[in-house]
């Protein structure tokens, strides 16, 4: 109830109705994994570099119609951010506008439910530019894969230290480990992460009506 009342209000702000697709229902079996690359880890300060985004229906991650957005900035990237995410200001040839990536973001996510890792951070730096433009936050359902990765782990180890370290978890699930700090990389990853979970829980739950 709650909730609907949140959407409710959520969709009474939206300042431009091309985008009132965001609060349709949810394509079922579709969700977008993404990941920014940022100047720093305050959303209230720092700004979006780059953002990383794929698409995935069913079992199957579509990397042929990934997204990867290079944002323009307002001043150089200091050096203590570029040897974190490794793009340097030369890299940023060809980089549009913040709001000209926010939009073509909205068009690829669509509804779609959105996943990610700390997903919280994502969606307050898109919210961050979001609302000013258009006068709302992201609609979206919401998936965090540390979560997912958690509540698997804690049916089997309730007093133990839960690892929940990103490259933590992909060595743990046994996955191929792509170059980290890239946006696109990291939303790959994380797709990679959510399917394996997802369908770890199915299992389960299989074995348990057994």
């Amino acid at each position: 109830m709650f909730e609907r009342w949140k959407q409710k209000r959520n969709l009474n702000r939206l300042k431009e109705e091309r985008f009132s697709f965001l609060f349709e229902e949810a394509k079922a079996d579709e969700y977008v994994v993404f990941d920014c690359e940022t100047t720093g880890l305050n959303p209230k300060v720092d700004e979006i570099i780059s953002i990383g985004a794929v698409k995935i229906k069913g079992n199957k991650i579509l990397t042929n119609e990934a997204l990867h957005l290079l944002v323009q900035q307002k001043e150089e990237i200091t050096h203590h951010s570029i040897t974190i995410h490794q793009i340097r200001n030369c890299d940023l040839d060809g980089a549009i506008p913040l709001d000209e990536a926010i939009e073509k973001f909205l068009y690829y996510i669509g509804s779609r439910t959105l996943v990610g890792y700390y997903l919280e951070f994502d969606v307050a730096m898109i919210n961050k530019t979001l609302k000013p433009m258009f006068g709302i936050t992201l609609p979206n359902r919401k998936e965090e894969v540390s979560a997912l990765y958690y509540d698997q782990k804690i049916a089997r180890i309730p007093q133990g230290h839960i690892d929940l370290r990103f490259d933590s978890m992909v060595k743990d699930l046994a996955l191929p480990n792509l170059p980290g700090h890239d946006a696109l990389n990291d939303a790959v990853m994380t797709a990679m992460m959510y399917i394996k979970l997802k369908n770890m829980s199915r299992n389960k739950g299989a074995l348990r009506r057994v």
